[in-house]
């Protein structure tokens, strides 16, 4: 990889573990089992037991246990895993960074806790946007709407703590995107984070894609431990030194130093998209990815920054009669040839690179018939695709609409195999959905390691699961009032109408400003994590 372009050598971020802004370790005073850990404005609670102060409640919600083996199916009782789903962390995004005040005692740190603030106070910026495990699961990576990435890293197991094997701490902490301003176009951009992909490792260091609504940023995440010393031009303050004073010559040694974290564009692909990018999805082949907006899908390599090469048009010479736009699009993970995009009228079309240079003509179709007895005014809204996902295997495509989960399979194009009621409880609220726009929400989905379970977010924090081979499925709520420290998640039910039973909800009940739409599921194991507005909740399967 070469060096950064010039202009982007200030878009250098360090991390550094124990110093803000990097990831800072604290025990408390009146109980050396709390353990904390801050790092830029955002809050990690570990450790099970409960206390108040003042007016906000801390909960130390246990050591994180990871399961072992293979994602288990389903149960019938617990809803998902041979055990239960249990929280084990909940991370904050406070609103005001400025209001964390530190005092250094002889013997410990404290913390002042006046900077904690309810989630229901979160700023714009605050909210999280996506979210992404790597391939190995060891890293999860989430942006927000202020255009950041935070990074965490899994706890690496140790003899004397087994438990801490499941942990995730804060791993670096960057600002990916600023916001700008298009003068021709008198248009604002967000730095808001649309979408994280990460690419394989392939040596020490990480690398992954963050795009906003116009510009996509490679970024290489990297340890430093070691700082050279003994320069002859220089002196040990960086100044340069005058040649005339130079007597000996002398020979640079690489010195220890404390662990650093640094975050560098090493990529900036910008310019190429006159719409929203909606998509990004890295190729099998790890040379190139394709960003996709509402009417394009550009395909780009990743040592090319000045130019990419348009594998779909879908605009008209008149705009007048666009009917569709580009929703989502995802290669295939085993062949770099096949790529996938869905649409707003609810298709999905299968593409071969090999067919074509320009892919406007699809390989394959997949379309389900509409039935005229369930038309309605909200019919195309409700019918747009929000996220389409291939399977690990890449048999199966998996795709997400307002009310319903969708299973296809490659060899079958009029149904889809499978089709999963999401929240058909929300069929008789759709006008008062439209009215609040919340009927336009963008509900993303993923697949279990395994693809035997699909998971998506829904309402009032609700989170759906169902699994593939028994065809049973679970509502869980991610909520700090309702998850008790290492207690067993109890699956949520909706009332539609009628009596409603102790346990259940009503549907005039659910709060539509809390909604789960972003979800990331462990590569490998049955963990998961589930962003809530400005919190990210990580659940385990819970193991006997």
């Amino acid at each position: 990889m070469e060096e950064p372009e010039q202009g982007f050598a200030a878009g250098r971020h360090t991390c550094r573990p124990g110093i803000l802004p990097g990831p800072t370790r604290v025990s408390s005073p009146q109980d050396d089992t709390w353990n904390w850990c801050v790092y830029l404005g955002h809050t990690m609670v570990l450790q099970p037991s409960e206390r108040h102060y003042g007016d906000w409640n801390h909960r130390r919600l246990g050591p994180w246990c990871s399961p072992t083996g293979s994602p288990a199916p389903l149960s019938c009782e617990t809803g998902c895993g041979e055990g239960s789903w249990i929280l084990v962390c909940r991370l904050l995004v406070p609103t005001q960074v400025s209001l964390l005040s530190m005092e250094e005692d002889i013997d410990t740190r404290k913390i002042n806790n006046s900077f904690l603030r309810d989630h229901s106070y979160a700023t714009e910026a605050d909210i999280i946007s996506t979210v992404e495990f790597n391939h190995t699961g060891e890293l999860l990576a989430t942006g927000d709407k202020g255009g950041r990435v935070v990074i965490f890293q899994r706890e690496q197991e140790s003899k004397n703590q087994v438990h801490r094997r499941g942990e995730y701490n804060v791993y670096s902490t960057f600002q990916s995107h600023e916001p700008e301003f298009d003068y021709l176009k008198s248009l604002e951009i967000e730095e808001k984070i649309n979408k994280i992909r990460w690419l394989p490792q392939q040596n020490a260091a990480y690398f992954l894609l963050s795009t906003n609504d116009k510009t996509v940023k490679l970024w290489k995440v990297s340890e430093r431990d070691k700082r050279p010393e003994g320069y002859n031009l220089k002196d040990e303050e960086g100044r340069l030194r005058d040649p005339a004073t130079i007597t000996t010559l002398r020979v640079p040694v690489l010195r220890p130093m404390d662990l650093m974290v640094e975050a560098t564009p090493r990529r900036v692909f910008a310019n190429a998209h006159t719409y929203h990018i909606n998509s990004i999805s890295v190729n099998s082949d790890y040379e190139t990815y394709m960003s996709a907006d509402d009417l394009r899908i550009n395909l780009w390599n990743f040592e090319i920054t000045n130019q990419s090469f348009n594998i779909v048009d879908i605009k008209p010479a008149n705009m007048e009669e666009l009917t569709e736009v580009i929703t989502a699009a995802e290669f295939h993970p085993h062949h770099c040839n096949t790529f996938v995009y869905s649409s707003s009228k609810g298709t999905i079309r299968l593409c071969d690179m090999r067919a074509s240079a320009l892919c406007d003509r699809h390989t394959k179709f997949f379309e389900e018939p509409e039935d005229p007895s369930n038309r309605s005014f909200f019919s195309e809204i409700i019918s747009s695709i929000s996220d389409v996902k291939f399977s690990h295997s890449g048999r199966y495509i998996m795709t997400r609409d307002y009310l319903t989960v969708k299973v296809w399979d490659l060899n079958m194009e009029n149904r889809p195999i499978e089709t999963y009621q999401v929240h058909d409880y929300l069929r008789s609220k759709l006008c008062s959905l439209y009215e609040n726009d919340c009927i336009f929400d963008k509900f993303e989905c993923v697949w279990n390691g395994s693809d035997s379970v699909i998971m998506t977010g829904s309402y009032n924090n609700f989170f759906r699961m169902f699994d593939r081979n028994t065809k049973r499925d679970v509502t869980l709520e991610a909520s700090r009032e309702n998850s008790k420290p290492r207690a067993i998640l109890k699956p949520r039910k909706v009332c539609v109408g009628g009596k409603r039973r102790k346990d259940e909800i009503s549907v005039d009940s659910l709060d539509f400003s809390k909604k789960i739409l972003h979800t990331a599921w462990h590569p490998s194991e049955n963990i998961i994590a589930v962003a809530a507005t400005n919190n990210l909740y990580i659940f385990q399967d819970k193991v006997n």
